[in-house]
C-alpha cells in the first residue's frame, strides 16, 4: 500500500497549498517539504498559518516553508497573493474548502461555497498557470470529493437564491471542481497533469460550527479518519510517477470513476466560460479550440 514515506525526493521543486493551516492541508504541506520541495502555506488567518509552518519545522528542521495570505472568498485577495508570489511552481494543490454552511455571499457577491470551493481556486490556477507551464512535469492537484455526484449546476440560479440547501450546495462546488480538473487537463494536454482527489470522511473543521454540534462533535471526531489519512490522496495524486492525465484519486489511495455528470464536457465548457466571465480571469495560454 501506498504512503508518504513512497513520495520521491522533491529536492529543487516548489509547490502551493491552499487551506494549509489545518485539515487535509497541513499533513499534506508537511510530507511535501519533508521530501524537499519549498512549500507556501496559503492560509486566510497568517497567525494559524504561522504556528502550521512553526509545527511543520519542529517535526522537519530542514524544512522550506513560506507562509501568505490567501482568502478565497474574495478575487482581490487572490490577484493580490498571486501578484506577489515570487520565483517557480511546480506543483499547487487547491485544498481549501467550506461545507455545510448557511447561504451567505463571498466579498465578489458570489454564492460562498461556489465562490470559495471553485470560483477563488478557478482564479488562482489561472493566475498561476504560467508558471506552472513553464516548469516541466507541473501539476495541478483540486480536492473535490465523492459528494460531487449530488451536485447540480443551474446557471439560471448561480446564487442559489431560489433554493439553497447546505449539503446539494456543497455537492455543486465539488462537481464544479471535477469539471475544472477534467476541462483544465483537456485545455492543457500533456503540457501539465490535473487531477482530483476525493479525501474520504475526514474529522477536519471544513465543517463550520452549527453543522455539527454538542455531543455530534467528538462523535465526529471519533468515526471519522484522521486529516492524515484524509492527506494521503492528494499526496499521492501530488507526487506519485504513475498518475496520468484527469485522474480522480480517492481513499486508499485508489483510482475513482468522476459521474457522468462530472464528465460532461460541453458542461464543462459552459461552466469554463462562466467562471472566465464571473472572476475575469482568462486562461489564454491554453484557450480550447473547436
Amino acid at each position: 500500500m501506498w504512503t508518504p514515506a513512497d513520495i520521491p525526493d522533491l529536492t529543487g521543486s516548489t509547490a502551493l497549498v491552499t487551506g494549509a493551516s489545518g485539515g487535509i492541508g497541513l499533513p499534506t504541506a508537511l510530507h511535501l517539504a519533508g521530501r524537499g520541495a519549498r512549500v507556501t502555506l496559503a492560509v486566510r488567518d497568517l497567525a494559524r498559518g504561522e504556528a502550521a509552518a512553526a509545527a511543520i519545522r519542529a517535526r522537519v528542521p530542514y524544512a522550506s516553508v513560506e507562509v501568505g495570505r490567501l482568502d478565497l472568498a474574495d478575487l482581490g485577495s487572490v490577484r493580490a497573493f498571486a501578484a506577489a508570489l515570487d520565483g517557480p511552481l511546480d506543483l499547487l494543490i487547491n485544498n481549501a474548502g467550506v461545507a455545510g454552511i448557511p447561504r451567505r455571499t463571498t466579498v465578489d457577491g458570489f454564492e460562498t461555497q461556489f465562490g470559495t470551493n471553485h470560483l477563488g481556486h478557478f482564479a488562482l490556477t489561472g493566475l498561476l498557470l504560467p508558471r506552472l507551464l513553464d516548469r516541466p512535469g507541473a501539476r495541478v492537484v483540486t480536492v473535490s470529493s465523492d459528494a460531487h455526484a449530488m451536485g447540480e449546476i443551474d446557471f439560471g440560479d448561480l446564487g442559489l437564491e431560489r433554493r439553497y440547501g447546505r449539503f446539494s450546495a456543497y455537492g455543486r462546488s465539488k462537481l464544479a471542481n471535477l469539471l475544472f480538473t477534467l476541462e483544465l487537463q483537456r485545455r492543457a494536454g500533456t503540457r501539465l497533469l490535473s487531477l482530483a482527489t476525493h479525501p474520504g470522511v475526514t474529522a477536519t473543521n471544513i465543517l463550520r460550527p452549527g453543522v455539527l454540534a454538542g455531543p455530534f462533535t467528538a462523535l465526529f471526531r471519533l468515526l471519522f479518519q484522521p486529516p492524515e489519512k484524509g492527506a494521503i490522496p492528494s499526496l499521492y495524486a501530488a507526487t506519485s510517477p504513475e498518475v496520468t492525465e484527469g485522474e480522480f484519486i480517492g481513499p486508499g489511495p485508489r483510482r475513482l470513476v468522476p459521474s457522468a455528470r462530472a464528465r460532461d464536457e460541453e458542461l464543462a465548457r459552459r461552466l469554463w466560460e462562466t467562471s472566465e466571465d464571473l472572476t475575469g480571469v482568462r486562461f489564454e495560454v491554453i484557450e480550447r479550440h473547436p
